[in-house]
């Protein structure tokens, strides 16, 4: 605020002064404005890049014929949901340039407990009033918790073993014996082969990206020395993926489907394709009380041999997708009964939607019985049963009445004709869920524990050896069941591991599965 005193008493003075007001004031208003069309163009750009992010979601749980590839989803929404970070902090640089204050994100109470906490005191240098220069004391303070990370740090374990002698007769020693490793003499403890292993099969990171993490921190270990580590660890873990495969095999609904696993084969060259099998078991859907599971197996083809083998004496449903080894093994074992999967009927009319309304209609009734499903989930297998026939059925036979009288009147070499068929001769399969409510109306199920193979193939491009791939199968086995239920893949194999080297009983394996820990 100006007073007399400040203002010149010389007329030209007085007029460069003024002028120089007017500059000031000038210079302010166009500052002001440049902030709030930067604030304007800031909030202009968050709102885009969140309408970008609300189509992906969209696409994430929206209609299933909208849905994204999950992969292509995360990476889709990473990029945009950086864009959108930069263009807050732009929008919070022009709201605090212009005098006004940053917008609190209070994160306390939202971080887990068992985290160590490290405090630091951010306090004032003068604690002598202000005003009157009295003591202050504190009548508060504002808490702020911070996520911290410390990067993986390597530590030396140290183990001594005193040896101990006898004064009298000098003619004993005693010592304690050596613990027992998964590695005897090398250098890894469980913990860190736990490590390499979740890395290499949850986290996709092959041996010889670990290497180079490690070399940065000094530690030099060789690929060859992790894979060493790797397949050693596998040969301590078959057993208890046998362990699973059996319990599947007692089961009386599973579901079943295959993936191609890429195997070097030195002798030509190039690689082959092999196979991946997953079996999987989850009741959680109508109720029912055995633990959810998944066991994995590698086999050099696809023949349908390979499932009579591994599924053994299973008795009971087998609900798959149309692959035709299924159809011949449930020839061969009477014992087997096939549930279809509508999610691949509906994929097949899904490729034909934009110029086939008879696809499009399809399309529809599909999604009605979809609709049911939704509702009944959770809810009991005889509860299911009931909604199914009373609600479901008639659409289904609907459906099946349809479908034959379109068939009669398109083209036999069509590929609406071929999805045509595709469902009404597997029809019997398909309406399987209709009787039995503790039957999927699709095999998602093992779909989703397919996935995991699938993103570790991407990135590991193939596996060294039919060998190679049996490890793997394995070992993924036993960490897919450790995400089904809910546990530290970590934390089970440091202390599984540790166990199995102490010289567990081979016949009590069920004791260290991953479900028990939480039973």
């Amino acid at each position: 605020m100006l007073i007399d005193a400040d203002l010149p008493e010389d007329v030209e003075a007085l007029r460069a002064f003024a002028l120089e007001q007017v500059r000031l004031v000038a210079a302010e208003r166009a500052a002001a404005a440049d902030l709030v069309l930067a604030k304007g163009e800031a909030d202009a750009e968050i709102e885009r890049l969140q309408s970008i992010i609300d189509a992906f979601m969209r696409h994430r749980f929206g209609a299933r014929s909208e849905q994204l590839d999950p992969d292509q989803l995360q990476l889709g929404l990473e990029d945009v949901e950086t864009a959108l970070g930069k263009a807050r902090a732009a929008r919070e640089a022009a709201v605090s340039k212009a005098g006004g204050e940053r917008t609190r994100k209070a994160n306390r109470g939202s971080l887990p407990a068992h985290l160590e906490r490290i405090e630091q005191v951010v306090d004032v240098e003068d604690k002598a009033c202000p005003c009157c220069g009295g003591a202050l004391h504190q009548i508060g303070e504002d808490v702020a918790e911070r996520l911290d990370v410390v990067p993986t740090a390597f530590r030396v374990l140290v183990t001594r073993r005193p040896r101990y002698g006898c004064r009298s007769c000098e003619g004993a020693i005693v010592q304690a014996p050596a613990p027992a490793r998964i590695v005897d003499g090398g250098i890894p403890t469980e913990a860190l082969i736990a490590q390499v292993l979740v890395a290499k099969y949850a986290d996709h990171l092959p041996l010889y990206r670990q290497a180079q993490i490690y070399a940065r921190q000094g530690i030099q270990l060789d690929r060859s020395t992790l894979a060493d580590w790797v397949g050693r660890t596998a040969w301590y873990l078959r057993p208890l993926r046998d362990h699973i495969l059996e319990r599947l095999r007692r089961s009386e609904r599973l579901f079943a489907d295959e993936t191609t696993a890429p195997v070097l084969d030195p002798g030509r060259g190039r690689t082959k394709t092999g196979q991946l099998w997953a079996y999987a078991r989850d009741d959680r859907p109508w109720g029912g009380g055995d633990p959810p599971m998944v066991a994995y197996v590698y086999a050099a083809d696809r023949k349908g041999e390979r499932a009579e083998a591994h599924l053994g004496d299973f008795a009971g449903i087998l609900q798959v997708d149309g692959y035709g080894g299924y159809t011949a093994l449930a020839k061969r074992r009477q014992q087997i009964q096939l549930a279809f999967c509508w999610s691949h009927v509906r994929r097949k009319f899904y490729e034909l939607a934009d110029k086939s309304p008879v696809a499009t209609e399809v399309l529809r009734r599909i999604a009605m019985l979809y609709a049911i499903e939704d509702e009944v989930r959770g809810t009991s297998a005889e509860q299911r049963r009931a909604v199914r026939a009373e609600r479901a059925r008639v659409i289904a036979d609907d459906l099946h009445v349809y479908l034959e009288a379109r068939l009669r009147q398109v083209s036999a070499k069509s590929k609406l004709a071929d999805a045509i068929r595709y469902a009404l001769t597997r029809w019997g399969g398909l309406s399987m869920f209709l009787d039995d409510g503790r039957v999927e109306l699709d095999s998602n199920t093992v779909e989703r524990s397919i996935r995991p193979l699938a993103l570790n193939r991407k990135n590991a491009l193939f596996a060294g050896s039919d060998e190679g791939g049996d490890n793997w199968a394995v070992i993924a086995t036993l960490i897919e069941n450790c995400k089904i239920s809910g546990i530290n893949p970590h934390a089970w194999l440091a202390e599984t591991l540790t166990k199995l080297a102490a010289g567990h009983p081979a016949n009590a394996v069920g004791e260290l599965m991953p479900w028990t820990a939480v039973a």
